[in-house]
């Protein structure tokens, strides 16, 4: 009785001693991959600030891989070409602020205003999803798109503001998920009836400036742009980039009947998109690469 009380008690030791290592790994494990995010964050913190903020060439040199893959259509792919805008942006006096940064494995999304941007041919004042993906400790590949701003918005929210708290880390996945499905099935497939099985009746914050607040407001747009033989049409989506409560997708269609890509974000709030901000860009027929913009 004694060997075997003796034999249970050294049981439970070991176990207790298994199990708080593999909490400890757990834990090393998860601090590593939030340091790993945190660090991607900072990089294109640093790499947004060189490039737009200080117009620094040997911080750009640094952050930037020599390969450096452009899909933005207007600027040549390469380290050089990021190179040569810097004294344009510098002399026009650029400046921009980070409205949210979301990380999703090697990619970072930034959701960007900037002033004085005369530079980018679109108007001083724009609004940019800029989407870079890491490698090495280095930029390697960015996508955009770039709109003016406008002041006067349907809804009276601006192309930026609302919350940016990242928060529900462990529905990140379900969150993507949610979105790409809904993508597939509402705006690619058709099925509009769907509509409220992702959208909140509740709430449905609109900050595209031509879109009234919820479902109603995005009924309205439809309806007028259909009238217009205007209806935005989306055929591909090809990224689905998200953290927590933050979904972007990227996706390939056509507006105003002209090939564009759509950036559009989405926050998730209790298994319902409640918010959503875009930019819409037409793809140019020629291009400054062979890249592409997807």
């Amino acid at each position: 009785m004694k060997t075997t009380f003796l034999s249970l008690i050294t049981f439970t030791i070991l176990m207790v001693g298994c199990n708080s290592n593999s909490n400890t790994n757990s834990t090393t494990i998860k601090t590593e991959e939030k340091m790993n995010e945190v660090n991607l964050k900072s990089l294109a913190e640093s790499a947004m600030t060189a490039f737009f903020g200080t117009y620094d060439e040997a911080e750009v040199r640094k952050l930037f891989k020599e390969d450096y893959i452009q899909h933005n259509p207007y600027v040549p792919t390469g380290i050089e070409p990021v190179v040569g805008l810097l004294p344009t942006l510098k002399e026009n006096g650029m400046s921009y602020i980070t409205h949210r940064i979301i990380q999703d494995g090697d990619y970072v999304v930034l959701h960007n205003s900037f002033s004085n941007a005369h530079a980018f041919g679109v108007g001083a004042d724009i609004v940019t999803f800029d989407m870079w993906r890491m490698e090495d400790g280095k930029v390697a590949e960015h996508w955009d798109a770039v709109t003016p701003v406008v002041t006067e918005t349907v809804s009276g929210r601006s192309q930026t503001d609302g919350p940016t708290e990242i928060i529900d880390l462990e529905k990140t996945e379900e969150n993507k998920a949610l979105v790409k499905e809904m993508v597939n099935k509402v705006f690619i497939g058709g099925e509009a009836d769907k509509i409220t099985d992702y959208i909140s009746t509740e709430q449905y914050d609109q900050h595209n400036p031509q879109v009234g607040d919820g479902l109603s407001g995005l009924t309205a747009a439809i309806e007028y742009l259909t009238t217009q033989n205007n209806m935005f049409k989306y055929f591909k989506v090809h990224k689905v980039l998200g953290e927590g409560n933050f979904v972007l997708v990227q996706s390939e269609g056509e507006w105003n009947n002209k090939p564009s890509v759509f950036y559009d974000l989405w926050r998730v709030e209790n298994g319902k998109v409640v918010e959503h901000w875009d930019v819409v860009n037409e793809i140019p027929e020629k291009m400054a690469h062979e890249n592409g913009m997807f």
